[in-house]
């Protein structure tokens, strides 16, 4: 794993590359006591000459810029960001998949490590990268998605963290989850706070709707995370010459859609198979 602490200067210095292994941090650490951390995930991917690719590592540095100076972060640089996760990467190319059999999932974190037993963002911070092997996030190949949508928890709120990745947007979403995946459902799609009639995001992904030539995705206000693999796909479908959109999408349009997918790091492009209202399949 790489690790890299920042200086007392504010900045972070060269970091280095380590055994995976635990961390000793202390109980008033603003991580554990406030949730100041933020969690980025990237692939390599192994290619049939034996090289390893990354998608776009610089907008998952950008993204981690924005989201610490959400939550009162220093940052490091898109350059000490990048560099870290190829170190990491080639430390660890021999755990790499075979090409088409998965990918090695890497996950920078940037952490306030510091003691703060008062409220306020911690003295000192930690910017960390390690990896792991992986395969496909849903079982099945190329299996669709069966989602159920939520209209009593929400994922975030305007004028919240929903738009950056913040640690702790995650927890909240597991008691939803829990309940669609002992339902039978793959995953949960989450409406917004206010008017509770316009869908947002899946929990781990972003999500499309197409009907003829025009692919929608609910527009980034803040509440929903701006994915590298949503923009992605929306410059790529733009250039193949579909009209893309960024706006609010009615629940009631999933009826008339002609497909939908999910988009993100982790799931890739996952086709949706059924969606789930109010008992309505």
């Amino acid at each position: 794993m790489y690790i890299n602490k920042r200086g007392i200067d504010g900045d972070f210095d060269k970091g280095l590359v380590t055994r995976y292994g635990a961390l000793e941090l202390s109980p008033s650490a603003g991580v554990l006591n406030y949730g100041q951390g933020l969690l980025e995930g990237i692939k390599a991917y192994r290619t049939e000459d034996d090289r390893l690719l990354l998608f776009r590592p610089d907008q998952n540095a950008l993204r981690m810029k924005m989201g610490a100076e959400r939550i009162c972060m220093p940052s490091p640089s898109v350059e000490t960001f990048v560099d870290a996760v190829k170190e990491t990467a080639l430390a660890n190319k021999r755990w790499v998949p075979p090409p088409g059999k998965g990918s090695l999932y890497i996950r920078p974190l940037l952490m306030g490590t510091g003691a703060v037993l008062g409220f306020a963002p911690a003295p000192d911070y930690t910017f960390l990268v390690y990896c792991s092997p992986v395969g496909n996030y849903f079982k099945g190949t190329f299996a669709s998605l069966d989602l159920t949508i939520e209209d009593e928890l929400h994922r975030a709120t305007p004028g919240g963290a929903g738009g950056v990745k913040s640690i702790t947007n995650y927890a909240p979403v597991l008691k939803g989850i829990s309940k669609a995946k002992h339902e039978g459902y793959s995953e949960v799609l989450y409406l917004d706070s206010v008017h509770k009639k316009y869908i947002e995001e899946v929990s781990c992904c972003n999500i499309f709707v197409i009907k003829g030539n025009v692919i929608s995705t609910p527009a980034a206000s803040g509440t929903i995370l701006e994915g590298i693999t949503r923009k992605s796909i929306m410059e790529i479908a733009s250039d193949q010459g579909y009209q893309v959109e960024e706006r609010a999408i009615a629940v009631d349009e999933l009826e008339d859609a002609g497909e939908v997918f999910c988009t993100g790091t982790a799931v890739g492009v996952a086709p949706v198979g059924t969606i789930t209202y109010q008992g309505k399949r």
